[in-house]
């Protein structure tokens, strides 16, 4: 099981993975912070960027805040991290 540190930006103009600020990744989402519906985007846009269920992505600290922490069942945080890192590059790639 993974562990990563977002900050979240909710009410963005779209869902993105903006990038990483040292060890924390910032994520956009289009949804608002209300009744927990930011925090189910996250879990389906990261779910749905690292190609898993939305089942193994969930928040688990930060529920109520920007700054959130999520775990990620099924990879280690280096897997995590390489994945996230490899989506980064791909997506820097194609927008030269």
């Amino acid at each position: 099981m993974a562990l990563l540190d977002l900050k979240v930006s909710p009410k963005a103009s779209r869902n993105a993975i903006a990038g990483f600020m040292g060890e924390v990744l910032k994520v956009s989402v289009t949804t608002a912070p209300e009744r927990g519906k930011a925090n189910a985007a996250v879990e389906a846009l990261l779910a749905e960027a690292l190609g898993l269920p939305v089942s193994t992505v969930n928040v688990v600290a930060g529920h109520t805040s920007r700054a959130k922490r999520i775990e990620v069942a099924g990879l280690s945080d280096t897997a995590l991290r390489q994945q996230l890192c490899t989506i980064l590059e791909r997506r820097t790639r194609s927008s030269r």
